[in-house]
């Protein structure tokens, strides 16, 4: 028989937080998170975003033992102001028996019905800046920091409960030996001058920090016109200074400028944390820190995470600029590939950055949706 526990003290939110650290011991391509930060993430004194969501946190249990957890969300910012209905669930994890599966599902869904929502769907976090999505291909590869990663029976178990696949998402990945960087660098030149656009590159964070709030002005004015978008809030903008930028390496943010000094492009990547993570493993003392620190200055992958274009400039050519920055910086770090984190299939005009660089599509995954009857 299967037990659904809400989780209602400290001791249970780390064992809701370990309990992938068990399930995933020797899967060679899990990354696990630092413990501290992802309980750090379900505080609602510190994470802004329970500003606008409510969030539940169950625990299964068969035999006295945890076999699977459960996070069941409801953004009322996406209810209220988009008018979509959904009762979202994230931070799945069990293991392979469809008994606990189906408890967990059944509670998120029995909660959706409660609160009058219209469908459940998850993989899924708070809002839009979260993981997002069951793995469907690519279980041999080694995950990334920002995407959750799941072996190949949680798609069969979604299936088995009648949820079927909404938003599908690709994960790509190119090689810097395949672009043409003579090409970009005479083309960034071009569209430099044409707009009067110039590059502003860090070499530490104190430099990045007084940008940060302009940045983030930008990326909400950018993504306005997306359906599916909610604008990053002031105390969000705070949260995410703390918790991110000190971690990205400053060289890897590039900033384009007009004649007046008025940001009109930023770009975020980051070296490639996901070896380190796994030497950490989940703890940044005694050595954790170090695996880290070291991957931040070493890595030989980089990470895409975030672009954000004034919607005047968009189609202009000035990701060329954006791109020919990067790659001095990736030459001079003897950075060998770029991993670009997971993109809507149906969105063309992200893709679209990349088509010249020869990207290879290395992973698939999508959320799973169904009707609340």
């Amino acid at each position: 028989m299967i037990k659904i526990q809400e989780i209602s003290t400290k001791k249970e939110l780390k064992q809701f937080v370990k309990f992938p650290f068990s399930l995933y011991k020797d899967n060679k391509f899990w990354v696990p998170p630092i413990i501290s930060e992802e309980i750090a993430s379900f505080d609602k004194t510190e994470n802004p975003v329970f500003e606008h969501a409510d969030a539940r946190l169950f625990l299964a249990f068969k035999e006295g033992r945890i076999v699977g957890r459960i996070a069941a969300i409801i953004n009322h910012l996406e209810i209220d102001i988009q008018k979509v209905p959904r009762m979202r669930f994230g931070w799945m994890d069990f293991i392979d028996d469809l008994e606990v599966s189906k408890a967990l599902l059944d509670t998120i869904y029995e909660i959706g019905k409660k609160e009058k929502l219209e469908f459940i769907e998850g993989p899924l976090g708070f809002s839009n800046l979260d993981k997002v999505g069951v793995l469907t291909e690519g279980f041999d590869i080694v995950s990334t920091m920002i995407t959750w990663y799941n072996y190949p029976y949680y798609f069969e178990h979604y299936k088995e409960y009648g949820l079927v696949p909404n938003q599908k998402f690709i994960e790509t990945k190119f090689l810097m030996k395949d672009v043409g960087i003579k090409k970009y660098r005479r083309y960034a030149s071009i569209v430099r001058e044409r707009y009067k656009l110039k590059a502003i590159n860090f070499r530490s964070t104190k430099e990045v920090l007084p940008y940060v709030e302009e940045m983030f002005a930008l990326f909400n004015k950018a993504y306005a016109d997306l359906s599916s978008f909610v604008p990053v809030s002031d105390k969000q903008i705070a949260y995410l200074k703390r918790k991110f930028i000190s971690f990205i390496n400053p060289e890897y943010i590039k900033f384009i400028v007009d004649e007046q000094g008025k940001l009109v492009t930023f770009s975020i990547t980051m070296p490639s944390f996901a070896r380190a993570l796994q030497k950490a493993n989940g703890k940044l003392f005694p050595t954790g820190f170090m695996h880290l620190l070291k991957a931040k200055k070493h890595s030989k992958s980089s990470v895409f995470f975030l672009i954000g274009i004034l919607p005047e400039y968009q189609k202009k050519g000035v990701t060329a600029i954006v791109f020919d920055e990067f790659f001095k910086t990736y030459q001079e770090k003897g950075v060998t590939e770029m991993i670009i984190t997971p993109e809507l299939e149906e969105n063309k005009d992200i893709q679209l950055i990349w088509k010249n660089f020869k990207p290879i599509i290395y992973k698939r995954r999508c959320t799973m949706r169904k009707d609340i009857v």
